[in-house]
C-alpha cells in the first residue's frame, strides 16, 4: 500500500469576504450545472451505449471530455497542451497534484482511469468516478493477477488508459518516486500495439500566491481548497506535456523508470 505524501505544511485557509463568495457563486454554480447535467447525459448515452458495446465507450468519453473544457474556461484556468496524443491502444503516465488534474488530462483527449479502491467511496469524486467508467485497483498482492488481467483486457479494447504511478499526490512542485507494480500489465508488449505515454502536468499558481496553490495533498479537505480555487480573483495557468509515446517491451521496473525521467524532464521545461 502507497502511503499518502504529507510533505510540508499547506498554505493557511484563506478567510473569504463578500468579494470572494461572489466569484465562488459566479464560477460554482455554471460549474455545477455543466458537471451534473453532463453526468445526466453521460448516463443516459450509457444506457443506450452499454447494450450496443458491452465494457467499450465509444460514445460517452466525450461527453467527459466536453464538460472538463468547459469547466476549465469556467474556473478561468488557461490551459496549453502540447505534444499529440499517442495512438490508442495507449497508457498514459502523469505525475499528480490535485483533483483538477482530471480535468487537465480529460479536457486534451478521451481516456479511461485507473485509480485506487478508495477514490470510489470518497463523497461526490467517487460517485463521479464510478460514473465515467474509472478502473478501480485494489492494493493488494493477492489481487495482483486479477487486476493485470482487467487492465489488459481494458486496454485491449482501443482504449487509452491513465496512471498515476506515484501513488499519491505532492504539491505540484516535484515528481515523487515511481511504482513499478502497475506496469507488470503491460510488460514485455503483453499488449500488441499498446504504446506508454507519459505525460506532465504543470499547474503555475496565481500571481501573488503560493506556489502550491493548486495541489491537493496529504489530509488537506476537498471543500476548503475547492472554494479557495473558485474565489481565487485572477487564476494560474496549466501546461499538459504530452511526452513520446514508447513500446512496454522491457520489465516493468525499466518503464517505470523510462516514464519517470519524462515525466521529470518536463519539468524542466521552460
Amino acid at each position: 500500500m502507497n502511503p499518502t505524501w504529507t510533505g510540508d505544511a499547506p498554505p493557511p485557509p484563506r478567510r473569504l469576504g463578500a468579494g470572494d463568495w461572489w466569484r465562488v457563486l459566479r464560477r460554482g454554480v455554471p460549474v455545477a450545472l455543466v458537471t451534473f447535467g453532463g453526468l445526466g447525459l453521460h448516463l443516459v448515452l450509457r444506457g443506450i451505449e452499454r447494450p450496443l458495446h458491452g465494457a467499450r465507450r465509444p460514445w460517452t468519453p466525450h461527453v467527459t471530455r466536453t464538460v472538463c473544457r468547459v469547466n476549465l474556461r469556467l474556473l478561468g484556468i488557461e490551459t496549453q497542451h502540447l505534444g499529440a496524443p499517442a495512438p490508442v491502444p495507449a497508457v498514459l503516465v502523469a505525475n499528480h497534484s490535485s483533483w483538477l488534474d482530471i480535468f487537465a488530462l480529460n479536457a486534451g483527449q478521451t481516456l479511461v482511469f485507473v485509480s485506487k479502491a478508495e477514490v470510489a467511496r470518497w463523497p461526490g469524486i467517487g460517485w463521479l468516478a464510478r460514473a465515467t467508467g474509472t478502473v478501480f485497483i485494489r492494493r493488494d498482492a493477492r489481487e495482483a493477477g486479477a487486476q493485470v488481467a482487467v487492465l489488459r483486457a481494458r486496454s485491449g479494447q482501443g482504449e487509452r488508459l491513465v496512471l498515476f504511478p506515484e501513488g499519491t499526490s505532492s504539491d505540484g512542485r516535484r515528481v515523487l518516486p515511481f511504482k513499478p507494480a502497475l506496469f507488470a500489465a503491460f510488460a514485455g508488449d503483453a499488449v500488441p500495439g499498446l504504446v506508454v505515454q507519459p505525460v506532465t502536468i504543470r499547474w503555475q499558481a496565481p500571481e501573488g500566491e503560493d506556489a502550491r496553490f493548486y495541489g491537493w495533498w496529504g489530509d488537506m479537505a476537498l471543500g476548503p481548497h475547492l472554494l479557495r480555487v473558485l474565489a481565487e480573483p485572477r487564476q494560474g495557468r496549466l501546461q499538459v506535456i504530452r511526452h513520446a509515446a514508447f513500446a512496454p517491451s522491457a520489465g516493468r521496473k525499466e518503464i517505470a523508470a523510462e516514464a519517470e525521467a519524462a515525466v521529470r524532464a518536463g519539468f524542466s521545461r521552460p
